[in-house]
């Protein structure tokens, strides 16, 4: 399984198209697949970002536990799946589309932030990362109550 981390920018030019980050693609290597999963994130005002390998476990773990003999089942699913995009970094400039609407949802203007999350990276518009970080001891309170 593929880890990432680590914080990068890029600017992002009219057509939704990005420069994926050198670090970040070094870190899937040569061997892997190079294309991703782009969704709106849960919980928070940014987007996902999954290799495609870790997409399909995620979605197949997901489907596993649904009926789709029930309704809202079938319901969920279909919001589990909307507003998904597949992008892979082009091979002359390393540059990745993300469609407007995705950016739009999380009110991306002129720079992204790739943050990389272990299993995934999330991009953020670039002013609004800085505002979501924990405060110290807001942090330290949350790690006693999770892992404490």
């Amino acid at each position: 399984m593929v880890k990432f981390i680590g914080e990068y920018t890029a600017k992002v030019d009219d057509k939704g198209r990005v420069v994926f980050p050198s670090s970040l693609k070094s870190m899937l290597g040569p061997e892997n697949d190079h294309r991703f999963v782009v969704k709106k994130d849960l919980f928070f005002n940014c987007l996902e970002m999954y290799t495609y390998p870790e997409w399909i476990r995620q979605s197949e773990e997901v489907k596993s536990r649904l009926n789709f003999f029930k309704k809202e089942h079938a319901l969920f699913w279909r919001e589990y799946m909307r507003d998904r995009a597949l992008v892979e970094p082009d091979e002359k400039f390393g540059r990745i589309s993300i469609p407007k609407r995705l950016l739009d949802q999380i009110g991306v203007s002129k720079e992204v932030l790739f943050a990389g999350s272990d299993h995934k990276i999330e991009i953020w518009a670039k002013e609004i990362y800085g505002g979501e970080r924990l405060p110290g001891s807001e942090y330290v309170d949350l790690a006693e109550k999770i892992l404490g």
